[in-house]
């Protein structure tokens, strides 16, 4: 069955279709990918995957079409991120 791999990077994302056979488990298609091999530093047993945008289990057996996801773990750096009007900041006492 027919089903894809997605991952992204701050540089860009990588989304592959591939086949797998039938009863096969989120974990055999990421590993068929190839992805882990590309990507050394992801770490399947801390990092969240899931199928269209939903959170699940490495054993989750797959249907034709599914989109696996593996997700990063997002840093922000506070430096960066704008500040919201009304924040906490912006209310203290000097």
């Amino acid at each position: 069955m027919l089903v894809s791999v997605a991952y992204s990077e701050p540089a860009g994302q990588i989304w592959l279709h591939l086949e797998v056979p039938e009863g096969a488990v989120v974990r055999d298609a990421i590993e068929r990918s190839g992805i882990l091999q590309q990507f050394p530093w992801i770490d399947l047993a801390t990092q969240k995957v899931g199928i269209f945008g939903r959170l699940v289990k490495l054993d989750t057996p797959l249907r034709p079409g599914d989109r696996v996801e593996i997700y990063r773990p997002i840093r922000c750096d506070p430096q960066t991120v704008p500040r919201r009007e009304g924040s906490l900041a912006e209310h203290e006492a000097p």
